[in-house]
């Protein structure tokens, strides 16, 4: 989302693009995107992206709900994500057709995790389930933590990795942690936590990237 984007990755030359993402050149090696909510419109972008860009990696960073009590703020260094909500008769939950594979790879998640932890961010490795959808149903949060072994839920992170997988291109995943699925009030606390969320992942993302 637009509101996740803040400095240093707010800035650097607009670049038109005729499926109205928002792109920014922020150096000769780096464009942002701001994809939009959602894993279509993830998947589209992830795509977008290799085919303009031909990017030797592609990063995906934004807030997550959390299955845990892990405190607000706590960056998640993905190892896997999976599609919580793809669920094709006769398969098992979350297996991607063509793939054939419920867990999608992130690449040298050991190394983003050292490198958070390195410049003094507290971050843990994790599972991202993600899906179409806000998790405010407490017996479908938990099943789908119980069932994935997931540590955050985000509506993106699976659907880029699945497209990077199909092209070959490394993928990796950072989220921070703004609400809590068992959370009685989760979308107040989501909003309540959502500034300074934003805020220590653009700052953790900057680092693990050595910007």
């Amino acid at each position: 989302m637009r509101k996740e984007l803040a400095p240093p990755f707010d800035a650097g030359e607009l670049l038109p693009d005729p499926t109205g993402l928002e792109l920014r050149r922020l150096s000769k090696d780096l464009v942002v995107c701001v994809c939009g909510v959602g894993k279509v419109n993830a998947a589209l972008a992830a795509q977008r992206l290799i085919d303009r860009f031909a990017p030797t990696e592609l990063w995906n960073a934004g807030v997550a709900g959390c299955f845990t009590d892990l405190p607000a703020g706590t960056l998640v260094a993905v190892t896997h994500c999976v599609q919580h909500d793809l669920d094709v008769f006769g398969d098992p939950p979350g297996l991607v057709p063509v793939l054939e594979r419920v867990e999608l790879p992130c690449a040298c998640a050991e190394q983003t995790l050292a490198r958070l932890t390195s410049a003094g961010f507290r971050a843990v490795p994790g599972v991202a389930a993600s899906g179409d959808w806000f998790g405010r149903d407490l017996e479908r949060a938990a099943h789908i933590r119980d069932h994935f072994g997931a540590l955050v839920c985000d509506m993106e992170a699976a659907a880029a990795a699945q497209v990077c997988l199909r092209s070959g291109v490394p993928f990796r995943s950072v989220k921070c942690v703004s609400d809590h699925l068992f959370h009685p009030s989760q979308y107040e606390e989501y909003q309540a936590n959502l500034p300074a969320a934003v805020a220590t992942l653009n700052r953790a993302l900057a680092a693990a990237m050595d910007i």
